[in-house]
């Protein structure tokens, strides 16, 4: 910690009120050097340039990913109908509730936690508010595996959604770049792949990455893990008492989306679980969208316009309705696009869901067009059940004991 002079007993204090130890260290200087003392003896005095702008640059021999084939959705039939396919991918380790975990930590931080576990991000009030902090970590290592440079793009620009979607101001971002051996030129090539995708992103979105760490040499066998650079983002909420959350408020409020209709199903959750293929493009990131799509549904969070905000992520509209639905016990009617299984499982970036009064919408709607954000209403909130386009309903029931049911089970088995 870097502290201003006349901050030192104050600082102090706090440290020894926490049981923390507390000292004084060193002084930061203007000589561009650094020194390091012990007994009044210099033990290393270095410049500051050699050490920063000018340091190492680890660049081991690498080969570029080769890129996967764009996958058509026209050209993929859906094994399943839509409402099994939601429950299989609710049912499944990937998307499944981590109740059964969470829940045996203390998640409430002296009871400042005002949006725990299953939310897109946490929020967690700082001293007596108003002001918070949001919290997410993010990362599809599918899309990083497909292509490196998209796959780090799109971990920012989750992470920057998550943040954006319970009400936050991105602020900052850190790196957990986990990789398997870069002496193999294929895995450092999805290192240096994934870099240049973060940092593409994090300038894209005024996201500055501050902090990170590296873990190389992550194998067993022989065979290394999926290239994984988690994100963890961090972002400011002005009164947590606004913060937005994606639970279903109401019964009968208008369903918006917005960012365009999904239809991207490479590399996709339900193309891998349902259809039992990970193969194709992952979807791209269009950061100008990303943008564009997420400072207008800040806006609409802080103007108290909407009542319900979720991004789309893993398992696209569908899984994304589902959690909204379970989180509010309020069930929905959604009208479908010309492809179901391209509608409401596609894995396109940018995309949100919203919840608003009736009497909002065309407002909404205007500010939308103004601002050349696509958004469509696709449907309305009430009932027990989850009413996908044309496909029979499913049971909010149900979709709870698949939701639910899977972590524990498979804890039992173990």
């Amino acid at each position: 910690m870097v502290l201003r002079p006349e901050k030192e007993k104050e600082a102090e204090d706090i440290f020894r009120k926490w049981g923390l130890d507390f000292a004084v260290i060193g002084r930061t200087t203007d000589s561009r050097r650094f020194v390091v003392r012990q007994g009044g003896e210099v033990k290393a005095d270095l410049p500051i340039r050699e050490l920063g702008s000018e340091a190492p640059l680890y660049d081991r021999p690498w080969t570029e990913t080769p890129p996967s084939p764009y996958l058509d959705p026209a050209a993929i039939m859906a094994p399943m109908p839509t409402g099994a396919a939601l429950i299989k991918l609710l049912g499944s380790p990937d998307l499944s509730s981590k109740r059964w975990i969470t829940e045996q930590y203390d998640t409430l931080i002296l009871g400042n936690t005002i949006q725990g576990p299953g939310g897109d991000a946490a929020v967690v009030r700082l001293g007596d508010g108003p002001k918070g902090l949001a919290l997410t970590t993010d990362c599809t290592e599918r899309y990083c595996a497909a292509d490196p440079r998209e796959g780090g793009k799109q971990a920012v620009a989750e992470a920057w959604r998550n943040l954006i979607a319970v009400g936050a101001r991105p602020l900052a971002l850190t790196d957990n770049l986990n990789f398997g051996n870069p002496e193999r030129a294929q895995t450092m090539g999805e290192l240096v792949g994934c870099i240049e995708g973060i940092g593409e992103a994090a300038r894209a979105l005024d996201f500055p990455v501050v902090s990170g760490n590296v873990s190389l040499y992550n194998e067993t066998m022989g065979e290394g893990i999926p290239p994984t650079p988690a994100i963890g983002g961090v972002g400011l909420v002005d009164d947590v008492a606004r913060s937005a959350t994606l639970a279903f408020k109401a019964a009968g409020e208008d369903i918006l989306l917005i960012g365009g209709a999904p239809s991207w199903l490479g590399r996709s959750a339900w193309l891998m679980t349902v259809g039992g293929r990970d193969e194709g493009a992952p979807p791209p990131v269009d950061l100008a969208a990303e943008r564009r799509n997420g400072a207008f549904v800040a806006s609409l969070i802080r103007a108290g316009q909407v009542s319900a905000v979720h991004d789309l992520s893993d398992g696209g509209l569908a899984v994304a309705l589902a959690e909204m639905a379970l989180a509010g016990g309020i069930g929905a009617t959604i009208a479908a696009g010309a492809s179901e299984h391209a509608f409401f499982f596609g894995e396109d970036q940018g995309r949100y869901v919203l919840t608003s009064a009736p009497a909002g919408t065309a407002a909404i709607a205007e500010e939308a067009k103004r601002l050349a954000v696509p958004l469509s209403r696709i449907g309305v909130t009430g009932g027990e059940t989850l009413r996908l386009g044309g496909a029979a309903p499913v049971a909010l029931a149900a979709l709870t004991e698949a939701y639910e049911s899977w972590l524990p089970d498979f804890m039992d088995r173990s």
